[in-house]
């Protein structure tokens, strides 16, 4: 196994290399969003907002079979607070966007989780 940089002898690293790809793994991510329309940066905050909400110790986006009808009751609630906000395109389009973003990044917290999970 080869490292990109040196690592001293004398450390004890319980496994670096997890850390390290989770920290990859987040640039690319930052990289990706910021790729978001402005039109779409401003709700894509919405979204990391009540998820950032959601983000506790037992909660409903971490159970093993998350209950599909509250999620879709957040992203309601986010749709809510936005639309009266924003005239950046039909509502239709806003709603099921909203949504594709809410899902997306719950997904992104779960795989997250997973993974320092077994620490």
């Amino acid at each position: 196994m080869y490292y990109d940089e040196f690592f001293p002898f004398y450390k004890v690293y319980a496994d670096s290399h997890v850390c390290r790809e989770e920290e990859i793994q987040e640039r690319e991510n930052d990289l990706l969003k910021s790729w978001y329309s402005e039109r779409i940066h401003s709700l894509r905050e919405a979204v990391e907002e009540e998820c950032q909400r959601l983000d506790y110790e037992g909660s409903r986006i971490y159970d093993e079979y998350p209950d599909r009808f509250m999620l879709k009751r957040d992203c309601s609630r986010i749709c809510e607070k936005k639309i009266k906000n924003t005239d950046i395109m039909d509502e239709e389009a806003q709603k099921f966007l909203l949504e594709i973003l809410f899902w997306q990044e719950i997904s992104r917290r779960r795989c997250r989780r997973k993974r320092f999970r077994g620490w």
